[in-house]
């Protein structure tokens, strides 16, 4: 059976108390519970691959490519 452990200082997401959840780790997944409204959740302790987002793909910027000015005189 795993070690269930008070987190100091965390707020429940249900109820908004302080001190009232407990964390452990179960088959690779972190779990918490709240002991005054019951409410559990559980996450992966894996590491989640990067979101792909606009900072960091590595596509060209259409502002940065070359255009060849002519010059008319008029």
């Amino acid at each position: 059976m795993p070690v269930k452990r008070f987190i100091a200082g965390a707020v429940c997401p249900k109820c908004a108390t302080m001190d009232r959840l407990k964390a452990w780790q179960e088959n690779g997944q972190q779990h918490r519970e709240c002991i005054e409204c019951g409410f559990t959740d559980a996450m992966s302790l894996e590491a989640p691959s990067e979101l792909p987002t606009r900072v960091n793909q590595t596509q060209a910027d259409p502002r940065d490519e070359i255009q060849v000015v002519k010059l008319v005189q008029p």
